[in-house]
């Protein structure tokens, strides 16, 4: 047995031994208990193929334990169809010892060793001791029915799957008794309750009619309860749904009488599942359908897989491509096992047997990494027990004959067994375009080398990323390795992917430059010619929609996808055919009321959201406005005689330049301590004095009631680890304003915050506290007219610190050595301390304050399969919309749902029908009134308005004298003239919208215009 020292052997299993820092994004998906139930779970992969390391590349990237493989065979030309691991020169070695080195570098802590074997040799039950997860990878049914018997009867978890061409196929048996601890892995739902009836049935009210989103046969807890105080803290009790605003818990008539407040909280149940074994499950099978529209395809492919295996039990082979002699066998062995199966599926079956794809790999490979991860952890609930997937829709229209798609001895033979040789060589010469080269970019250049995407003459992938790696990055974007940390992200995944496949050579161009409005002479009309379509792996909306854009206005393919999580989805956008990605879009993030924020938060997140704002009032805005003092002519007068908080303005500035300015870092942690009591003390007392604890509303009713918490003032003590955690997180950062050396020990912190002299408060009289977002915001000030005048002649003028500027600090989320998380970690939750909210650990706050969207590879790699079987499609040009799959699956259900593309909505003017797609296309630069006189003569249309951009061009309601002279002038003339704006000489064509009428007066949408100058 060969195997890789690592860090993993000697790795612990306690929280400390989790790198928060490769796991972040993770840790957010699965939690710490998952992971530390992972990092004790051994795992075996039998067979590496392309399905085989995709499982292992996705367990390994997780973090378990070990990976073990198994596949003493030798590698063959074929198997680089989609083993990303081999190259040309393993051809011969053995599959396992040959993808041992480079498995081996997915990540540090997790050894990956070689069973061993001989070629020919299976695997047997006495080699799969000591393994807490077996996965075999397209073994035989005798093979898979030896190992289960024994795996099921030693609750040892068991996964068998296999692809065939287009097709893929999973079962699980994780044991007759499987505890699922999290089937959803979604938050525990929780809530403000305004009542709870003292009955048999226990009605409980939520506030203000906030939904409450539970379900029949949830379970709940409650806290702060008062008068019913047997409710806080109780064991889970069963709910039944009543409304959707209440909802029952059984018997109350024992309990106390409900006086108010308190809150539910759902309480997460285990699950208990019995798994069948094989045996049993292939007579009596449970299904699970990945796609509704084909509800009985399943049914038909767990006899063709048997089938399959028996005949290549009897024949020593598979089936040959496209061979009707074979696809007539297989019939036969499969009408055996179920006489109802689909011939016209298993025939498609046989011909494609034989075929290797990357794509199929990807999204099966993806789903069974996240079956195993489920096994280790029980964390999220396993499929239930067969799966069969298949997308024959990717087939070309035009199906290739039995001799394209007999193999060549070429690495794409796996490909061409399945699209036949004709169908390659347009993969090969087609031109993509690949924004975004993080974990969909790494994947899907990936599958891109392995099916020979823009191999050919005419071929050309583009990849643009303007980031560069980061450690966090490597637990799923698998093309980069620690020594690439800091490089531009699209030349290491180029690099990668190229040494993958080397017909890729000269092929890939990286750039750095990203899309948007300030790159459009890079990204121009000749470079959207030269391309066949557009994929985007983009992690934002704003840069989505732009894309989107360009691609309707060059009519290009678009594929778009994205994940959170275990959840993805993807979406094709296709010229003439559908709607495109800006056609329809998820409904605003509620946001919090700033009053809530500011005076009343009742939930962690709103002291998060809280310290953040504090970050950059403290350590961001001060020193970007003493900067823009010193270096700005005339700053006081130009930018303060328009805000409304001139004297606060000012005052910072003197604060920060003069009276404030420290010299030592021990002043800095004065300045801290000093900071500490003016948010945590001050504030809360006069809050308290404006709005005492027993004030009542207009209706009599307390104020401080339902979500409003009434806060306490916190007193400093040093020897409080939150406390002090804030003195040195903020003394660091003020420090680092003025470029002062930082201090960490602790003792330091603790001398000097203890001798600070804290001037005595007293609450001012008549400050005003802002109780809605509709009050109005109350002036800071408290009534201190002072003149702004007399606190700008205490500012040293500029010219007398020429050269001397603070450092404004720049928040980065992912450097733990910095200050930042620790500051709005420990500020978060010392305002949590003042109104009794629960605490938040750093992990917590980082991902709330950083907006950190939670990522795992496993769904990353089935999102980006699903997107590149649709990509085939695009290549094959098909013209039907239903042809093309929309998809959205979540992976922790599991849930697989897919849909046909929305049409593109039809408008019409006159007679003519149009969608987004259509548009005028004007010549040579034409007037306004050539324009203007052809919507009349041509559509009987009058022109109201022109616009182009934010400019106005012409209106019939802009006077005489200014149409006399707009009209007849050159179109780009006339754009200049207006927006005072030369247009950049890489512009060639010009987007312009119109508002006509028809004969009746009635305005008529039509498309937009497009003007080439």
């Amino acid at each position: 047995m060969t195997t890789t020292s690592n860090l993993g052997v000697q790795m612990d299993i306690d929280e400390a031994a989790i790198d928060e820092g490769l796991y972040s994004r993770q840790l957010y998906v699965l939690g710490h208990e998952a992971m530390k139930r992972m990092a004790a779970s051994n795992v075996l992969i039998v067979g590496l193929q392309g399905l085989g390391v995709e499982i292992a590349k996705n367990i390994i990237l997780a973090g378990v334990k070990s990976v073990t493989v198994y596949d003493p065979e030798p590698v063959s030309i074929q198997d680089l169809s989609s083993q990303f691991f081999l190259r040309h020169e393993d051809i011969g070695k053995s599959r396992a010892e040959a993808a041992l080195p480079r498995l081996s570098e997915l990540n540090a802590y997790v050894p990956v060793r070689n069973l061993g074997g001989k070629a020919g040799e299976e695997i047997n039950a006495d080699l799969i001791k000591g393994f807490q997860v077996v996965v075999l990878c397209g073994v035989s049914f005798e093979k898979q029915l030896e190992i289960n018997d024994w795996t099921h009867s030693n609750n040892v978890h068991f996964i068998a799957a296999e692809t065939r061409g287009l097709f893929g196929s999973v079962f699980n048996d994780f044991g007759a008794k499987f505890t699922c601890v999290d089937p959803t892995g979604e938050q525990p739902l929780s809530g403000m309750i305004v009542s709870v009836e003292k009955d048999n049935e226990g009605l409980v009210t939520c506030l203000d009619e906030t939904r409450h989103g539970l379900e029949d046969g949830d379970f709940v807890t409650f806290s702060e309860v008062q008068g019913m105080t047997e409710l806080n803290g109780c064991e889970p009790r069963k709910i039944s749904v009543k409304g959707p605003y209440t909802f029952a818990i059984g018997d109350t008539s024992g309990l106390g009488d409900y006086k108010s407040g308190g809150i539910f909280t759902q309480v997460k149940m285990p699950k208990m599942i019995a798994f069948k074994p094989l045996r049993e499950s292939l007579k009596n099978p449970d299904l699970f359908i990945t796609d509704f529209a084909k509800f009985d395809r399943p049914s038909t492919l767990h006899a063709g897989f048997q089938a399959l295996s028996q005949y290549r039990s009897l024949n020593g082979r598979l089936t040959r491509p496209r061979n009707p002699q074979d696809a007539a066998e297989i019939v036969s062995l499969a009408k055996k096992i179920d006489s109802d199966a689909d011939e016209k599926i298993l025939t498609e079956l046989s011909y494609e047997a034989s075929g290797d794809l990357a794509p199929v790999n990807a999204v099966i490979g993806g789903f069974v990494a996240q079956e195993v991860l489920k096994a280790c952890s029980a964390k999220f609930h396993p499929m239930v027990q067969h799966l069969y997937f298949d997308s024959l829709e990717s087939l070309p229209d035009v199906l290739p004959s039995e001799q394209e798609c007999q193999p060549v001895g070429s690495r794409y033979d796996g490909q061409i067994a399945v699209f036949g040789k004709v169908f390659q060589e347009k993969i090969a010469n087609h031109r993509q375009f690949l924004v975004g080269s993080g974990a969909i970019g790494c994947e899907m250049l990936k599958n891109w080398s392995m099916i020979g995407l823009a191999s050919g003459p005419k071929g050309i992938i583009h990849v643009t990323d303007l980031d560069t790696i980061e450690k966090s990055n490597l637990n799923r974007q698998f093309l980069f390795r620690a020594k690439d940390l800091g490089k531009f992200k699209a030349e290491v995944a180029a690099a990668a992917v190229v040494d993958m496949n080397p017909d890729l050579t000269g092929k890939i161009l990286a750039k750095q430059e990203p899309v948007g409005s300030t790159t459009e002479d890079i990204y121009d009309e000749a470079f959207f010619s030269n391309i066949d379509g557009v994929t985007n792996a983009l992690d934002n909306v704003k840069a989505r929609l732009y894309m989107d854009q360009r691609c309707v206005f060059y009519r290009k393919p678009l594929l778009e996808s994205g994940t959170l999580g275990t959840k993805g989805n993807t979406q094709v956008v296709i010229p003439d055919l559908t709607e495109s990605y800006a056609s329809s879009q998820d409904p605003p993030e509620k946001e919090t009321p700033s009053c809530t924020i500011k005076n009343f938060p009742n939930a962690i997140n709103h002291t998060i959201e809280w310290s953040r704002t504090q970050f950059d009032s403290l350590f961001v805005k001060p020193a970007q406005a003493v900067n823009a003092y010193l270096s700005e002519p005339n700053y006081l007068e130009s930018t303060l005689k328009y805000s409304g908080q001139q004297k606060e303005q000012i005052d910072q500035i003197v604060s920060f330049l003069v009276t404030n300015k420290p010299l030592t870092f021990e002043e800095c942690i004065v300045w801290a301590r000093l900071q500490f009591e003016r948010d945590y003390n001050n504030d809360i007392r006069q809050l308290l004095f404006s709005l005492p604890k027993d004030a009542v509303t207009s209706t009599g009713q307390p104020f401080w009631s339902g979500p409003k918490r009434a806060p306490d003032a916190l007193t400093f003590n040093s020897n409080d680890p939150t406390h002090l955690a804030y003195i040195i997180a903020a003394a660091n950062l003020h420090a680092f304003n003025y470029g002062l050396r930082g201090e960490t020990d602790p003792a330091l912190f603790r001398k000097v915050a203890d001798t600070v002299i804290v001037p005595e408060f007293t609450p001012k009289s008549g400050i005003k506290i802002q109780i809605s977002d509709n009050d109005p915001v109350p002036q800071a000030g408290g009534g201190d007219d002072s003149d702004p005048s007399d606190l700008t002649s205490k500012l040293p003028s500029p010219s007398s610190l020429a050269g001397y500027r603070l450092n404004p600090v720049e928040f980065e989320k992912d450097d733990d050595a910095n200050h930042h998380i620790d500051f709005i970690t420990a500020a978060s939750n010392l305002r949590a301390m003042n109104y009794e909210i629960q605490i938040a650990d750093r992990h917590t706050t980082k991902q709330i304050a950083g907006k950190i969207i939670p990522a795992i590879a496993t769904t990353t790699s089935l999102v980006t399969g699903l997107v590149c079987l649709e990509l085939y499609k695009v290549i094959d040009g098909k013209r039907k919309l239903e042809a093309y799959k929309n998809g959205f699956v979540n992976l922790a259900l599991p849930f697989f749902g897919f849909s046909e593309p929305i049409a593109a909505p039809k408008h019409k003017y006159g007679e003519t029908e149009w969608t987004l797609w259509d548009r005028f296309e004007f010549r040579n630069d034409p007037t306004l009134q050539e324009i203007v006189n052809w919507f009349k003569e041509k559509h009987n249309l009058e022109v109201a308005m022109v616009s182009q951009g934010v400019s106005m061009l012409w209106s019939s309601f802009i006077g005489k004298k200014k149409s006399e002279e707009r009209l007849p002038m050159k179109f780009s003339r006339l754009v200049e003239h207006v927006s005072k704006k030369a247009i950049p000489p890489h512009v060639k064509q010009l987007v312009v919208e119109v508002m006509v009428s028809d004969e009746d007066g009635e305005d008529v949408e039509v498309p937009f215009i497009v003007v080439h100058i």
